[in-house]
């Protein structure tokens, strides 16, 4: 049995391990691979949402690794950017999963889904945007706006965390001019980050299920390998029509949670009223 749950089912743990690897496949070529993979943790007995959480990043981290180590060796990726980016990153992190814990993530979940409707249509209706590199800064202009999308996004991740490699990849996109490709390699090496910030938040209150841990972070290593090398032989405009999908996904997912959650709190207040 995995990490004391004796009832759980091996329906369930290949579930699990399915889900893992379908995650670890999403996360390296867009990200958004959360989405698939915590409604599934959810489903073990007795599990609690932040042991979910957690044990959700601890297998991420294996997938972002792997692919992290894929795209650096077939992309080469300007690490000069990357690192810096990275690093301010695990720190909005560590901020983010602090502030989690006294600030429920719903507050934001309204102003999320608007931000990704928005970059939905901003990527639909710009076909071209993404199929080459023309950087929009230069110098340290170049290097500050890379950590400000860093530290941003990490705070996200660790705040909230579904979409992150979906935002990382459009900023980078977006903001910065790479081309999609380029955009997920670096992507996936700050995403790598971010996940360690919040472990480094998790980790001192015991919330990690090791077992389901290591089965996750296994299969998503499978799926994170499979990912990058298919988004590097299919190229920018595949990554692009995934990165669609995965946004919408995104959307429908939050603001179903947006809509649960106002119903829910209409309805207590209709009973208390």
């Amino acid at each position: 049995m995995i990490s004391g749950f004796e009832n759980i089912t091996t329906a369930t743990i290949i579930l699990i391990l399915v889900a893992g690897f379908a995650a670890g496949w999403i996360d390296a070529v867009v990200g958004g691979g959360g989405l698939l993979q915590l409604p599934v943790l959810l489903m073990i007995p007795g599990i609690t949402p932040i042991q979910a959480l957690a044990t959700n990043k601890m297998g991420s981290i294996f997938g972002t690794a792997t692919s992290s180590v894929t795209y650096y060796k077939r992309v080469k990726p300007d690490m000069r950017t990357a690192l810096p980016m990275a690093g301010v990153a695990l720190l909005g992190s560590v901020g983010g999963a602090v502030v989690a814990a006294s600030l429920p993530g719903s507050v934001f979940k309204p102003i999320i889904v608007a931000a990704l409707v928005a970059v939905l249509l901003f990527t639909a209706f710009k076909p071209n945007i993404g199929e080459l590199t023309a950087l929009r800064h230069t110098g340290r202009k170049h290097y500050a706006v890379a950590c400000i999308i860093g530290l941003l996004i990490g705070f996200y991740d660790g705040l909230i965390g579904p979409g992150t490699g979906s935002f990382l990849v459009i900023a980078l996109v977006g903001l910065m001019g790479y081309a999609f490709l380029e955009a997920s390699a670096k992507a996936k090496i700050v995403n790598l980050a971010t996940n360690a910030g919040a472990l480094m938040f998790f980790l001192p209150h015991g919330s990690l299920l090791w077992g389901v841990g290591l089965a996750v972070g296994g299969a998503n290593m499978a799926g994170g390998y499979l990912g990058a090398r298919t988004a590097v032989k299919q190229g920018s405009k595949f990554i692009r029509v995934v990165f669609l999908l995965v946004v919408g996904a995104l959307i429908i997912k939050l603001g179903v949670d947006v809509w649960n959650e106002n119903l829910a709190h209409a309805t207590l207040s209709w009973f208390n009223g």
